[in-house]
């Protein structure tokens, strides 16, 4: 009986929890951001519990819980302020809907966040306040760019950068779904102006490494994403600096919104850091300006416009280099006579007409048009001596090795118009579906001059010598017309859904174009795929894989040969293909916390597999092709990148890359790749000012390993040489006069701005000797000597920024 009776009591209890199992309560809703846009991958958790949920695109959660006493729910989301809701009773189903807001700094020059976890290889940026970041360049988006993992470059005065190993020219980029276009002529850093992008007039900032969708267009390296802002009502910036001054207005009135902004840039100041004494007057201008207007409630047209004129003069008087080794110095003194005058002037329209068909499908069209003319002229005269100098003394001449008479001559012009027409759509077919889809044709004419030669004499002995008769040592001429027309297409979908294991991610498309110069066309297949586990919802990991080709464009064209007189034409090949990149990316986030404080660690392995490369060479920022594809190759390696609050409320960036890379060139000439680096390590800190959270300290530091070089004309037949380690540390201190909490100086004029700005720079804290390329010199001998052209030195940068 009494185990008859203990059983009947277990039963009871058993019954009574299987009941109070059955009873549960639903909690759901909507998160959304403070513009009421759903936001996705939240991860909703019960406090102190197991239990939990994700937001999906519509920013909806739903869970269930045992009905009783209070709970408390937790939201998170990487970018995004944590939220906490607290419900007193849960009795029965209920809805708890949430706002959550970005993170912002009191004093945050910079917010670099991801308002959403990274399924696909895009990485989102909010450089909203790039403009007052010591920033050599003068403030350009693509400075923050370059210290992202995976990016480098070996030139501060250039915005130029290299992804993953590859040329400048494998890098697209896209201003408001058009791409734009940079001058072609540019052979130095010296001579770059503004880049094309506002920091003052964007938005939003995208950036892939690699593995991007097949919406993007053709190339083998990277793709940067900016979009424009439409302003919401009257709002206004002006800065102003040692190295230029920039003022943007935005305004709104019903359906109409428009942002306009001018820029003026000068380096004279940071080119008087580096080893030529001349008299330098490089003036680079810029207008801009992006209407919007609703035609509708379904229809909107944009339009954006620049204008810009780069000009550069340059006299050089004299020059005076130390290089060598401790055991081994030299001095190389040169005086010049001549002048160097180069002008780029650029013009760029595109006008966008879209039109929503209803609420899951969008359609558009889209015409751009860019002209660039551009013009290079220099005679320089130059007379120089190289000097052996004791170890012990650099000013005392012991031997002298070269004296030598150099002119340098050129009358280069360039002519482009390229003119662009697509249509493109959006559909969400499902919930889990988005696609995507894009047609296009472009037109290009490219007229060409160039006319440049160098002579030397050393010693009273023209180089090089043939007999009785004396020839320039090099020459180059070109009298080319180029017209074409390029076809290009692709379609993508997006697919998300959700199983017990996680969330999916993938995205899968195919791209397509022809060109009818070369008459090529290429078929481009993409695939990426994005997974977030349901047990560790602070993971991601990332696939992706595709073909990428780069088809030519008139720079990889351009063959140089040489006639009876040796002089050196420029021919172009019509029978030049398309470089092809084969990607394989694998990586992932840990988003985790440490010391009360929010931290990411991303990485990623990659491996580019090249065929048809139409090998180059890089002197500055000038890349030289050999105009055909006669070379294989390879590139892998690793990036990594931790983000995170260093200092509490501020974000910062470590990020550590490792390469190693190879060519073969026509089957036996083995080389690295030009713009290989074997290591790069970046960093990005910010810190308040210990006991005023209204002055911040920004440093930015780059310690990164040397390119291959060449000597000049020669190729990599002829062997490299790796460039010293790139070493540089920027740092600036800024001071927030007015805005967010400062009070000091809220009254009089001032109370009629948002935010108010001094900061003090100093470029290249330690004042390191970079070497940007090499002057080769060559004696009586023929033996040729290389000289490095050292970068900037140490420079102080005062600026003004004012928000209204």
């Amino acid at each position: 009986m009494r185990i008859c009776a203990a059983a009947a009591v277990f039963l009871l209890l058993l019954l009574r929890g299987v009941s109070a199992q059955e009873r549960r309560v639903r909690i759901s809703g909507n998160v959304r951001d403070a513009d009421g846009n759903p936001v996705e991958l939240v991860a909703v958790q019960v406090k102190n519990t197991m239990i939990g949920a994700m937001t999906d695109g519509q920013g909806h959660y739903a869970l269930t819980v045992a009905p009783g006493d209070s709970v408390t729910l937790l939201f998170s989301c990487l970018g995004y302020n944590r939220a906490e809701r607290i419900i007193p009773a849960v009795t029965g189903d209920m809805r708890v809907n949430v706002q959550m807001h970005l993170m912002t700094l009191e004093l945050g020059e910079v917010e670099v966040t991801a308002s959403r976890r990274n399924t696909t290889t895009l990485e989102t940026l909010d450089a909203s306040r790039m403009r007052i970041l010591p920033d050599p360049s003068g403030g350009s988006i693509e400075s923050l760019v370059i210290t992202q993992a995976g990016v480098s470059s070996g030139n501060e005065l250039s915005s130029q950068y290299s992804v993953r190993g590859g040329s400048f020219d494998e890098n697209i980029v896209y201003v408001n779904g058009l791409e734009v276009f940079r001058p072609l002529l540019i052979r130095s850093g010296e001579q770059e102006g503004l880049s094309f992008i506002n920091p003052d007039m964007t938005e939003s900032v995208q950036f892939s490494a690699g593995g991007f969708e097949a919406r993007y267009g053709d190339r083998m390296s990277s793709v940067l994403d900016i979009t424009y802002r439409k302003p919401k009502a009257f709002e206004g910036a002006v800065s102003a600096s040692m190295l230029g001054a920039a003022a943007c207005v935005g305004s709104s009135a019903g359906g109409f919104t428009q942002v306009t902004g001018i820029r003026y840039k000068t380096n004279r100041s940071l080119l008087g850091t580096m080893d030529t004494d001349a008299e330098y007057n490089p003036v680079f201008m810029d207008l801009q300006t992006y209407l919007t207007c609703r035609l509708s409630g379904r229809a909107e047209i944009n339009f954006l416009g620049n204008v810009s004129s780069n000009s550069y003069r340059f006299i050089p008087h004299s020059r005076e280099t130390v290089f060598g080794t401790a055991r081994s110095p030299k001095s190389f003194n040169v005086y010049f006579d001549g002048i160097e005058r180069d002008r780029f002037e650029t013009l760029y329209g595109a006008m966008t007409l879209k039109y929503t068909l209803n609420d899951k499908t969008e359609i558009g069209l889209q015409a751009s048009a860019f002209h660039t003319r551009e013009e290079e002229s220099y005679d320089i005269t130059s007379w120089y001596w190289l000097d052996n100098v004791a170890p012990d003394d650099a000013e005392s001449a012991t031997a002298a090795l070269s004296l030598a008479y150099f002119h340098e001559h050129a009358r280069n012009r360039l002519s482009a118009t390229v003119a662009h027409a697509g249509l493109y759509g959006i559909s969400r077919l499902s919930t889990p579906h988005t696609l995507k889809w894009g047609v296009s044709v472009q037109r290009e004419r490219i007229d060409d001059k160039i006319s440049e030669w160098e002579s030397r004499d050393s010693a009273g002995y023209s180089l090089p010598q043939n007999g009785t008769e004396v020839n320039v040592i090099a020459n180059l001429f070109s009298d080319n017309r180029l017209q074409s027309v390029r076809f290009s297409g692709y379609i993508q979908d997006v697919f998300k859904f959700r199983t017990d294991r996680g969330l999916f991610t993938l995205a899968g498309g195919i791209r397509s174009s022809y060109w009818n110069y070369n008459r090529e066309a290429i078929l481009s297949p993409r695939l990426s795929a994005g997974f977030i586990p349901a047990t560790a919802q602070n993971l991601t990991f990332r696939l992706a894989t595709g073909f990428y080709y780069q088809p030519p464009f008139y720079k990889e064209l351009r063959v140089e040969t040489a006639d009876e007189n040796s002089n050196h034409i420029i021919q172009l090949n019509s029978n030049l293909k398309s470089q092809r990149s084969i990607h394989f990316i694998a990586g992932g986030d840990c988003a985790f916390p440490a010391a009360g404080r929010n931290f990411k660690l991303t990485a990623e392995l990659y491996y580019k597999k090249l065929d048809n490369v139409n090998p180059y060479t890089v002197d500055n920022v000038k890349i030289r092709y050999y105009g055909e594809n006669c070379a294989t190759g390879y590139i892998a390696g690793m990036d990594m990148k931790l983000f995170g609050e260093f200092v509490p409320g501020t974000d910062s960036w470590l990020c550590l890359s490792l390469m190693q890379s190879g060519q073969t060139i026509r089957g036996t000439t083995r080389a690295p790749m030009p713009n290989s680096q074997l290591y790069n390590l970046s960093l990005f800190f910010q810190d308040y000012w210990p006991g005023n959270r209204h002055i911040m300290l920004n440093l930015r530091g780059v310690l990164a390993g040397g390119f291959p070089v060449t000597i000049p004309r020669k190729g990599y037949e002829a062997g490299y040489y790796r460039t010293p380690p790139y070493r540089r540390v920027d740092i600036g201190v800024t001071w927030r006069l007015t805005g967010g909490e400062n009070e000091i100086m809220e009254r009089g004029i001032f109370r009629h701005f948002k935010n108010v700005w001094l900061g003090a720079d100093l470029f290249n804290l330690f004042d390191i000797r970079n070497t940007g390329s090499y002057y080769w010199i060559t004696d009586i001998h023929n033996l040729q000597y290389a000289v490095p052209n050292y970068l900037t030195g140490r420079q102080l940068n005062l600026r003004l920024s004012v928000d209204f």
